[in-house]
């Protein structure tokens, strides 16, 4: 018995040197069962509570391998307390101390901290860490683990916090390093490091300490990648108070309000119009709003306005599919709906682009032949534009009394008939595109706060200081780097082509031959404007060439409108000449063919992107015409009802409603994506298959929200133009 009291006695004195010895090694490699794990945290805090003398063993064994490799311990012990706050500073010193002696927070701080990932050469900047994990430090995570299974793991790691508030911010700087491929697309070279951070510390703090890391030698990664980094800045993704301060904040609500309230106005007017009355469980200050709004609804020209609201009767306009009437072109709803989604994929590969960790990748997926669909998707917009000079002309010379009103007005009278074309044409695309314009201005404030991207366009900057010229429709006139959403210069074009397309029909009413002779002299001038252009610039298909030319070729009008010019000659010789030309079936059946080769054949021209100067400008410039061509066959052929199985398929009823979806589809379908993209948390991979997946819901999203979009700010519009035109008719009738 007194040896038994003696073992207990020897145990309890052994018992604290046992404990004293306990290392994370022990820890770490020791298999525990639930209760012992949870037991296990009772023994943390001694252990990071050690002497001097285990944290000396701690700081020579880890401290010259974590300066060097991690970026947020090498701030930790760059910062001093001149530089920074007194709470700061001892925060920062809390967290190198709680890394060496591997406190479960301080891990927690250290991994969710931004490092060098593999990937550097073909474009990996983006040193993100793991924002969640950043949260993980702040609270417990939320993970329900079974008793029933033994874990290799410290259950503090998810639930110990961080003794003061931490937050996670990014840090943004240059680098200049040869061992990165340089595409000059756009702006790539800016590392994303995230960190994980005492909120006490300021971001100038941090800025400042950082400048002294990186001009101090100790970044592992500048001596063996030669990165030279320079600090830009730093964002704490929070949104500003600025953001609600915006004009374009208070003019998108307002329009938001007044079109809702239209909207139930609409609605309203349509209770009134069946005969019923108020609800009767309404409150009577809601029922005397009712009645009062009813009141107001019974004056016909504030009737008539409202009733261009009408959600139900606008759905009926997008969604009816019925059989194409005679004088219709039913091929056309099916080329503008597919060009509207193939140009929809493009751009969810350029929006891809200042988000993927593997840009020189993505960049060689659209140099081979089985992705130039893709790569090309741009020289589709030439589809919209010759099918537009098509229509212009078309419907301007089937017109017979504005004809006559032409020939037979004298100067003013043709200046004002020249006016009301372009009154209804702005009345019918400007709201939406206006609200777009001014949505996107709010997209890129809101995600330039909070997205942890470099966002190398930053349209609301630009949007601040141009909105005008989208006002104006004049915004691809400068350059392609200074556009307040820049996909919006094809609309740019469009309008300006369609002025001088009017101009050039006003002329030809009255002096036929002259303006024959100014069409083929502008067909012959932008042919040898863009050989100059390009020969002057040394223009290629590659892409970095392509990007830097954007300004003088891609989107100048002067280059841009020889498809327009196409298509109003085709429609001039299909209306005014009337030709004719007898073809057998099989001869009809091949030239059908032969267009859809020559169709396909455009888009995979550029798969050499590596040819002379001469030849690629005339590969550019014969190319498009040809292109344009082959779109004025199929446009031709459908109005005269020849085609084949192909073409069938294109004048699908189907069609009627995505085409009438197709402008909001070609205005919202960048903002959606560039949103999306933005609002990640992790750098995108650029992968054939995964792409394939994201195209498919980018295309629904897209979709969906065209149709609110469409009711809203396109259709109402739409509607009010028709009525205005039948008002001037009665009243020209009377």
């Amino acid at each position: 018995m007194e040896t038994n009291w003696r073992g207990i006695l020897a145990l309890c004195l052994l018992i604290p040197v046992a404990h004293g010895a306990v290392n994370e090694s022990t820890l770490r490699h020791h298999h525990f069962n639930y209760g012992l794990l949870n037991a296990s945290l009772d023994y943390t805090p001694e252990i990071t509570r050690g002497s001097d003398e285990s944290r000396a063993i701690i700081h020579s064994q880890h401290e010259p391998h974590l300066i060097r490799s991690s970026v947020i311990f090498g701030l930790t012990k760059m910062a001093n307390s001149s530089q920074v706050s007194r709470s700061c500073y001892s925060h920062l010193q809390q967290v190198q101390r709680g890394i060496l002696s591997k406190q479960p927070w301080a891990m927690k701080v250290l991994d969710a901290s931004g490092t060098k990932p593999s990937g550097f050469v073909f474009g990996q900047n983006y040193w993100l860490g793991s924002r969640e994990a950043c949260r993980g430090v702040q609270r417990p995570v939320g993970v329900t683990l079974s008793r029933n299974y033994e874990r290799k793991m410290h259950y503090s790691i998810l639930t110990q916090s961080a003794p003061f508030p931490m937050d996670y911010r990014v840090i943004y700087l240059r680098h200049r390093s040869p061992w990165q491929v340089e595409i000059k697309v756009m702006s790539e070279q800016v590392l994303h490091i995230g960190l994980c951070l005492p909120s006490a510390c300021d971001s100038e703090e941090v800025k400042q300490i950082a400048r002294d890391y990186v001009a101090g030698g100790t970044f592992a990664e500048d001596d063996i990648f030669d990165m030279q980094p320079e600090v830009l800045y730093m964002k704490d993704l929070k949104l500003s108070d600025r953001f609600y301060q915006r004009l374009t904040f208070k003019l998108v609500v307002a329009s938001l309000l007044a079109t809702g309230a239209l909207m139930v106005c609409a609605q309203q007017l349509r209770v009134a119009k069946r005969g019923d009355e108020p609800d009767p469980g309404l409150a009577p200050v809601e029922s005397e709003i009712w009645q009062t709004l009813d009141t107001l609804l019974k004056w016909q020209p504030l009737q008539n306005f409202v009733s261009c609201f009408d959600v139900v009767n606008n759905w009926r306009r997008i969604s009816a599919m019925r059989e194409n009437q005679p004088g219709e072109i039913p091929i056309m709803n099916g080329l503008r709906s597919i060009c509207a989604y193939w140009i929809l994929i493009f751009h969810v590969v350029w929006y891809m682009y200042f988000t993927v960790h593997n840009k020189t990748v993505l960049i060689s997926y659209a140099e081979k032949a089985l992705f130039q669909y893709v790569s090309t998707a741009p020289l589709l917009v030439d589809v919209f534009f010759t099918i537009s000079g098509f229509l212009q002309t078309y419907n301007f010379l089937r017109n017979a009394k504005q004809l006559e009103a032409v020939r037979g007005n004298g100067l003013w009278g043709n200046v004002k008939l020249f006016g009301k074309l372009l009154f209804h044409r702005y009345l019918r695309l400007g709201p939406l595109y206006l609200v777009v314009v001014g949505s996107v201005d709010l997209a890129f404030s809101y995600i330039g706060d909070v997205s942890v991207y470099h966002i190398n366009e930053r349209f609301d900057e630009l949007c601040t200081q141009h909105w005008w010229r989208n006002l104006l429709f004049i915004q691809n006139l400068f350059d392609h780097r200074e556009l307040c959403a820049n996909w919006s210069w094809s609309l740019a074009c469009d309008m300006q082509f369609f002025l001088l397309a009017n101009l050039m029909l006003f002329v030809y009413a009255k002096h036929p031959k002259t303006a024959k002779v100014l069409t083929l002299t502008g067909l012959l001038a932008t042919i040898t404007w863009s050989y100059g252009i390009g020969i002057n610039y040394k223009f290629e298909f590659s892409f970095d060439s392509t990007y830097a030319t954007g300004t003088q070729i891609y989107t100048s009008p002067f280059v841009r409108i020889l498809p327009y010019i196409v298509g109003a000659i085709t429609a001039w010789c299909l209306q005014e000449q009337r030709f004719q030309f007898e073809l057998t079936e099989q001869q009809n059946r091949w030239l059908w063919h032969f267009s859809g080769m020559v169709f396909l054949g455009c888009i995979y021209s550029t798969v050499k992107r590596d040819l002379g100067h001469l030849i690629t400008i005339s590969l550019f410039v014969l190319g498009r015409g040809l292109f344009s061509l082959t779109v004025c066959w199929m446009v031709v052929g459908s109005a005269t009802g020849s085609g084949v199985w192909w073409s069938r398929l294109l004048e699908a009823k189907c069609f009627q409603h995505l085409n009438r979806l197709s402008y909001a589809i070609y205005l919202l379908n960048p903002l959606v994506i560039a949103l999306v993209y933005s609002l990640t948390s992790a750098s995108t991979h650029a992968d054939p298959f995964m792409l394939s997946v994201v195209c498919c819901g980018f295309a629904l999203i897209v979709y969906l929200v065209s149709i609110v979009f469409s009711l809203a700010f396109e259709l109402p519009y739409s509607n009010l133009s028709s009525l205005l035109l039948r008002r001037q008719a009665k009243s020209k009738a009377s």
